[in-house]
């Protein structure tokens, strides 16, 4: 099979720019939502604010991200605005981050307990409501009309107080949200029985159990809802808490550092356990200082082990269960665990640089962004409560005066019907109560079950309560971001960083996987395998005693190559006495040459022409005016000389003649020719090798229906070699493209329809990745590559590549598996509580069970979610 390198047009689709300067970001802890109707809110408020490009509200974890013109936003006055806006809200700011983080947990957990305390009373008023219809003449007490009232109005007063009062606020500021349609179904239901109570000759029925029974329900449910939430965010949270608070700064010049590279035990007296020390907290370690660490604790920032030997566990940042060893020279990274000896480490990045800071802020700027999926939710969102109490007011016009002349059985009801779905409606008992107060009888004295008849008010009323109550804002709000949170937390644990739910919608549509070769399908390590010296008309001088003679006998044209070494440093009898000698020190010329241009790149191509050289003992030659074309090669002044040293194109620029083809040794390997004042010296040859699991993940992909591509700037015969080895066809591979030529490849395929991922760690990469639908960077690349990447893999395997992908699919049929539920639960329950089956069924949901089911839908999207971590468990 032969591979030629693809033709990349040079006009094909519109190349994505890289931003040079990216908008602001401003990070605000928001309170005081209860539905996707506030997030709503707080983001018009937002958008209100001069300078603020763009705002997303996160309802499951309470954060609000705004995009703004640089300097432009006051974070505190914007905080502030949205605080006397019924939003208690903080930046995220300031030295005072951790601070300010503490206790916006503080103030999270004193919610969730303040809710339970609530829960219970609602229970236990529930509870003694139903005794009163369980008991019934055998407890007169709890089955008294009047003791019924007094649990409603405990149930108002105590549990139900924070959402009538929440509720009536948002709406008198233009921003009804879920508390506002609970606290009008309960209020009103409350007002309805105490008309009926106090005027008991209009015939209507009490349902006081009503309001308790609905806020119990309620409180039930955000109960449930937000401990699901805190389950969802328990990865984020972990994450953050491997941040250290404390580190032991040391005096590098204490002789009692010397650990002598020794693992020391838990019980060691060795003085290292005991030095001169001062703690200070994690954030404020400078760069350079030193730093102590004993067995068990975290690792305070990033650094280099510079005294002793332990193994660090680094599951949490990797997801590798085995504790790596660590050794002087070895980087460590804030937030793992030293395991089992004590180490001196000295600081190499602190505070927002360190690896596990970045991944908490990754994470925390991915659970932030939705996918675009949600903005029907979130235009819905925005009207809905206003619409709910549209059709509620328009349930009740149309019941009063038209359904119940309509459809007059309906005012006929029988009380075990209704009570199957009244959530066992004891208050018919109530209600035939109040009208045996007007016959002058006891509430005990009717037996159920009865037949009695409705007033069209009180049923008009019923069924506009129920509307109220079932509609819930809350699925729509939570659907995408509970699912991004438990998507991106699972990430977060197996090194996989997704930067948002766009980008899961985006991987969700990929049918295109290209992999960059050199250090991404390949380990990037690079090593010598061949010397092809020329310098044939070359004025280079060996510097050696060795008399070689003529150079043109014994280093003939590259033309002439008959692929062995040692037929093209030929016989040269009377020249010198050993031929092996002369060609070795050719080699070695040829690599020092090399060497001393390749020292000016940042290349894994020059760092294995270095290390060769390095271990061969040679000096390196004076070098200056070092010039870099990327993708091309290098040059630089070798003794005076300029000297070029790239690959076959980079010669023809140069204006040196290259030969067509290769010696069979360096068919499929790398190629870098060295040339001077347009003289080829000669070729030296390299070889990659593949990743241990590459071929294997290249075939889980193709198995997920993907096509998988490879692009490289090496040669066709050296593609082709990688290509054979991994499956694949002619038609898949991209060679010789150079870093510019990359980008415009992605923009050719994007043109044909394609959604593609790019899968790079280097500088050359950057490009590609910012042009794919979906760029995926090592984290073991380039500072670049990785900011420019949509999804991080904190772990060196190319299976966490078919696992993101895997992820990101699981958790964007997540998001629509949550919208569908929310909009189909709307859709579906807003109508039967209005009373569509009423007519041909009887059936009439009271106000009780609409909130039960109301309760039901939003803890079932944010349960939902987290089934997610049923496909990934570890």
């Amino acid at each position: 099979m032969q591979f030629l390198p693809k033709t990349i047009p040079e006009i094909q689709a519109e190349i994505l720019p890289v931003k040079d300067s990216p908008p602001e970001l401003v990070t605000f802890d928001v309170g005081g939502m209860k539905c996707a109707g506030c997030a709503k809110a707080v983001e018009r408020q937002l958008m209100q604010y001069s300078g603020v490009i763009s705002a997303c509200v996160n309802l499951a974890v309470e954060v609000a991200t705004v995009e703004c013109q640089p300097g432009t936003v006051d974070a505190e006055a914007l905080a502030k605005k949205l605080t006397d806006n019924g939003f208690p809200s903080q930046s995220r700011l300031g030295e005072n981050h951790r601070e300010a983080e503490a206790a916006t947990i503080e103030r999270r957990g004193q919610e969730i307990r303040q809710q339970i305390k609530q829960l219970t009373i609602a229970l236990i008023l529930i509870i003694l409501s139903g005794l009163g219809h369980v008991l019934g003449t055998k407890a007169p007490i709890l089955s008294n009309i009047w003791f019924h009232w007094g649990l409603a109005t405990l149930a108002l007063l105590l549990p139900g107080r924070p959402i009538i009062v929440d509720g009536c606020r948002s709406l008198w500021r233009n921003a009804p949200n879920m508390n506002t349609l609970v606290a009008l179904g309960a209020v009103t239901a409350y007002t309805a029985s105490n008309a009926a109570l106090l005027f008991p000759r209009m015939g209507w029925e009490c349902f006081f159990d009503e309001p308790v029974m609905l806020l119990g329900f309620i409180l039930l449910g955000k109960t449930l809802e937000q401990q699901a939430r805190r389950r969802a965010a328990s990865a984020l949270q972990a994450l953050m808490a491997l941040q250290p608070a404390k580190a032991r700064l040391v005096d590098f010049k204490l002789s009692s550092l010397d650990l002598r590279s020794q693992e020391l035990p838990l019980n060691s007296t060795s003085a290292v356990y005991d030095p001169q020390y001062i703690e200070i907290p994690a954030d404020r370690v400078r760069v350079g200082e030193w730093l102590q660490v004993l067995p068990g604790e975290k690792i305070p920032v990033d650094g280099e082990v510079c005294e002793g030997k332990t193994t660090i566990d680094e599951s949490m940042l990797s997801g590798e269960s085995m504790p790596v060893l660590k050794q002087p020279g070895d980087t460590v990274a804030a937030g793992t665990i030293n395991k089992s000896g004590a180490v001196v480490m000295r600081a190499t990045r602190t505070g927002k640089e360190t690896t596990v800071a970045q991944m908490v802020a990754l994470v925390q700027a991915a659970q932030t962004r939705k996918a675009p999926i949600q903005n029907l939710a979130d235009t819905v969102a925005g009207y809905f409560v206003y619409g709910v109490m549209g059709i509620s007011v328009l349930t009740f016009l149309f019941w009063y005066f038209a359904g119940t002349h309509i459809w007059p059985s309906v005012l006929l009801g029988h009380d075990m019907g209704h009570g199957a779905w009244g959530i066992g409606h004891g208050a018919m008992g109530i209600g035939n109560g109040a009208l045996g107060m007007g016959n002058h009888l006891s509430v005990t004295d009717y037996q159920l079950p009865i037949i009695h008849y409705q007033s069209p008010l009180l049923l008009s009323l019923k069924l506009a309560i129920a509307v109220l109550v079932i509609a819930c804002p809350c699925a729509l709000g939570l659907a995408t971001p509970t699912a991004i949170l438990v998507g991106s937390g699972i990430g977060a644990e197996r090194g996989l960083l997704i930067r948002g739910g766009d980008v899961l919608e985006r991987v969700h549509q990929l049918d295109t996987v290209v992999f960059d070769k050199t250090g991404t399908l390949t380990t990037g390590n690079l090593t010598l395998t061949d010397y092809l010296p020329i310098f044939q008309n070359s004025e280079w001088d060996f510097n050696s005693d060795i008399n070689v003679g003529n150079k043109q006998e014994v280093c003939p044209t590259i033309d002439g190559f008959s692929g062995n070494k040692q037929e093209v440093c030929s016989t040269i009898d009377g020249v010198s006495g050993n031929k092996q000698e002369v060609c070795s020190t050719i080699d070695s010329k040829l690599l020092q040459i090399a060497a001393a241009v390749e020292r000016g790149a940042c290349h894994p191509i020059a760092a294995a022409i270095l290390l060769e050289a390095q271990q061969q003992g040679l000096p390196l030659l004076a070098a200056e005016d070092f010039c870099t074309e990327p993708g091309l090669g290098v040059s630089a002044l070798v003794e005076g000389r300029r000297v070029f040293a790239g690959n076959a194109e980079w010669m023809k620029e140069q204006g040196v003649a290259v030969a067509t083809e290769l010696s069979e040794s360096l068919q499929g390997k790398t190629a870098v020719y060295v040339a001077s004042g347009g003289v080829l010296l000669g070729v030296i040859g390299l070889k990659d090798t593949l990743r241990p699991d590459a071929k294997a993940a290249v075939e889980r992909l193709r198995g997920m229906g993907l096509r998988v591509m490879m692009l490289t700037g090496d040669t066709a015969s050296a593609a082709a070699v990688t290509a054979q080895q991994l499956g694949l066809a002619a038609a898949d591979v991209l060679a010789e493209v150079r870093p510019e030529g990359k980008a415009r490849a992605i923009a050719t395929l994007q043109a044909q329809g394609c959604k593609v991922a790019v899968v790079g760690d280097g500088i050359n990469d950057a490009p590609a990745l910012a042009q794919a639908d979906v760029g995926i960077g090592l984290h073991c690349g380039t500072d670049v590559a990785v900011e420019t990447a949509q999804i991080v893999l904190m772990r060196n395997a190319l299976m966490d590549v078919v696992e993101s992908i895997e992820l990101g699919r699981a958790t964007f049929n997540k998001i629509r598996q949550n919208l569908f539920w929310a909009f189909g639960y709307n859709t579906l329950g807003i109508p039967v509580a209005a009373g569509l089956l009423l007519p041909a069924t009887g059936i009439l949901l009271s106000p009780a069970a609409a909130g039960a089911f109301m309760a039901f839908s939003s803890v079932s999207v944010v349960t939902n979610s987290l089934f997610l971590r049923r496909g990934f468990r570890a």
